[in-house]
């Protein structure tokens, strides 16, 4: 078995940048998180609704919202299958696509990205790695009456030329109805000044930061995942030219597996008898108000709680805002394995209440706090092997975005197999390559973001 590690270790060759040759130590840039977190005020103070101003809840319209509904409302959405209710729950709504945007400049022979500690309200380690800019439309529109976000000329101009990343990707969609983000690597032509929030690092930093539990923020890991590094490296001077591997992944891209990618979305668009509709949240009849939050009366993997927030150096200090609170932490895993020389990741088509398209690409397993329903065979192999810490590429505590959910932490694990080990795996369930996976990055809403962050944990 050390021999079929050491054979994906070595696939997953690193990026140019290692310590010594980047701008900064990765010893220093840990020591900049901790100063920013140290010198920085946060006070998160949980309150009821009717605290909660301008926020409140709308009997008429049926939804939590603020006074002039923006930013996003709360309603309540029911999902129906074969005319039978299949499930309900609270749902953000949140009809706008915001940036997540980072910069990158070679310095002194050596890509960097510029990369922002933030705060967020709900964030577990109050300061995570985030993108040089991660903005809702609401707040570089300045509908909050603050200030307009550093860096965001870079994206509203930004020159197709110097464009490395630009697609338009989904957020969670057990959370989120049809939300979506822009994610965007730019690149630019000149070292910019680091202002005290931000600093340059080498990709290989920040994915050495990736193995520290909640640190690089899932917006860093979404954007990243969507480099294109299939179609990088024979035109200019672009961050990973020269990297055999990834021609080699190119080649490696399978038909056959992109047409039963989209035979498994598609009949399920086609033929699937499911539909939502977004109804009142007073008339979802297992949720209720209960001490200053909105409860199921079931285990459930969320709540929606009320909080009064004061944050340091961000474009407005103090607010009062809705979050959804975790309750229990969540597993994301996939499968590897070494299909004659190739490795190859098994995930599986997965259906989600709020997602955009009905359906999305999603990991092998993707198991929230009280998932309900039986393990199938897939998943009671990967429970089992994590058991045994069988076989272990990656293990990381990482956290969702902490603007819209309080300290939702979530396990990601990537284990490998022989790929004998499943003889027999579901239909919804299928075997590809990176280079596949990679270029379906480059679609819109075809990968989910539990896969997309995945896949950003590897070494590459």
């Amino acid at each position: 078995m050390e021999g079929k590690m050491n054979w994906i270790l070595n696939q997953m060759i690193e990026d140019a940048g290692e310590p010594q040759t980047a701008l900064h130590s990765t010893e220093s840039l840990h020591e900049w998180i901790a100063e920013r977190k140290s010198k920085l005020h946060v006070s998160l103070e949980k309150i009821s609704i009717e605290e909660c101003r301008p926020w409140s809840y709308q009997k008429e319209e049926g939804c939590i919202r603020n006074k002039d509904g923006s930013f996003f409302k709360i309603f309540g959405i029911r999902q129906y299958e074969r005319g039978s209710v299949r499930l309900e729950q609270p749902i953000i709504v949140q009809d706008e696509i915001g940036f997540l945007g980072i910069l990158c400049c070679k310095i002194e022979g050596v890509w960097h990205y510029l990369m922002q500690a933030k705060i967020e309200p709900g964030n577990v380690n109050t300061v995570q790695l985030s993108p040089t800019l991660q903005a809702t439309k609401s707040n570089f529109m300045k509908r909050h009456g603050g200030k307009a976000p550093m860096f965001l000329e870079y994206f509203t101009e930004m020159d197709p030329a110097d464009i490395l990343v630009d697609q338009i990707q989904s957020e969670q969609s057990s959370r989120f109805l049809k939300k979506r983000n822009r994610n965007v690597i730019i690149m630019i032509h000149e070292q910019l000044q680091e202002p005290p929030t931000h600093r340059w690092m080498t990709l290989s930093q920040i994915k050495e930061m990736m193995h520290h539990d909640n640190l690089v923020n899932m917006d860093t890991r979404t954007v990243l995942s969507c480099i294109p590094y299939v179609l990088l490296g024979q035109e200019g001077d672009v961050p990973f030219k020269n990297k055999p591997y990834f021609y080699k992944t190119a080649w490696s891209m399978n038909r056959k597996t992109i047409a039963e990618i989209f035979h498994e979305i598609n009949n399920y668009k086609m033929f699937a008898d499911s539909k939502t509709e977004l109804v009142p949240l007073h008339t979802l009849e297992n949720w209720h108000m209960e001490e200053k939050e909105f409860v199921c009366g079931n285990s459930y993997p969320f709540k929606v709680i009320f909080c009064n927030i004061s944050i340091e150096g961000r474009e407005v200090t103090n607010w009062r805002q809705p979050l959804f609170a975790a309750q229990g932490r969540a597993l994301f895993g996939l499968f590897c394995c070494d299909d004659n020389g190739i490795m190859k990741f098994l995930v599986k088509v997965r259906p989600e209440v709020g997602c955009f398209d009905g359906i999305e690409i999603g990991p092998t397993v993707q198991r929230e706090a009280f998932p309900g329903g039986q393990p199938d065979a897939v998943e009671k192999l990967f429970l089992e092997k994590l058991n045994q810490k069988k076989d272990v590429v990656a293990d990381a505590i990482l956290s969702e975005e902490g603007g819209r959910f309080y300290q939702e932490e979530n396990r990601n694990v990537i284990l490998y197999i022989e790929k004998n080990e499943l003889k027999e795996i579901p239909s919804d369930y299928i075997w590809s390559d990176y280079g596949t996976l990679n270029i379906l990055t480059q679609v819109n809403n075809c990968l989910n973001i539990q896969l997309r962050n995945l896949l950003s944990l590897l070494e590459l």
